[in-house]
C-alpha cells in the first residue's frame, strides 16, 4: 500500500508540472524552446529559495525528471559547492548534472549515428 501512495505522489507532481506546461503550449503563443527555458529557470530560482526542495521530497521523480528538475539539480549543485570555494559555485551544477549531461550526449550521438535527420514540412 506504501508503493502505491508513493506512485500516487509522482503522478500528482509530475501530471501537474505537465499539466502547467500544457496550458502554456494551448493558451499562449510561447515555443516549446521558451517553454523549456521557462520551466529550467523555474526550477533553478524555486531551488535557490529552497521551495523545489519540498517538491521533490514529496514528489520523487516526478518532480525531478521534467526540466525543472534540471533546474533544480544546477541550483542545488552550485550551492553545494559554494560552501567549499567560488570555483566550485560556477562549475557545482555541472559537476553534480554531469552524469545526465553525459548521457544525453552519447545516446544522441548513438541515435544520430542510427536514424537519418528528416526536415520539417510545413
Amino acid at each position: 500500500m506504501d508503493i502505491l501512495l508513493t506512485f500516487l505522489k509522482v503522478i500528482l507532481v509530475g501530471g501537474g508540472i505537465c499539466t502547467v506546461a500544457q496550458i502554456l503550449i494551448n493558451y499562449t503563443k510561447l515555443t516549446a524552446g521558451k517553454i523549456l527555458v521557462i520551466f529550467l529557470i523555474a526550477g533553478l530560482i524555486l531551488q535557490s529559495f529552497g521551495v523545489y526542495q519540498y517538491l521533490v521530497d514529496f514528489g520523487g521523480s516526478g518532480a525531478t525528471v521534467p526540466i525543472s528538475g534540471f533546474g533544480y539539480l544546477l541550483a542545488k549543485g552550485a550551492m553545494e559547492g559554494a560552501k567549499e570555494s567560488l570555483f566550485m559555485a560556477i562549475t557545482g551544477g555541472i559537476t553534480s548534472a554531469g552524469a545526465g549531461i553525459a548521457s544525453v550526449i552519447v545516446f544522441g550521438y548513438i541515435f544520430a549515428v542510427i536514424f537519418k535527420a528528416k526536415s520539417k514540412k510545413n
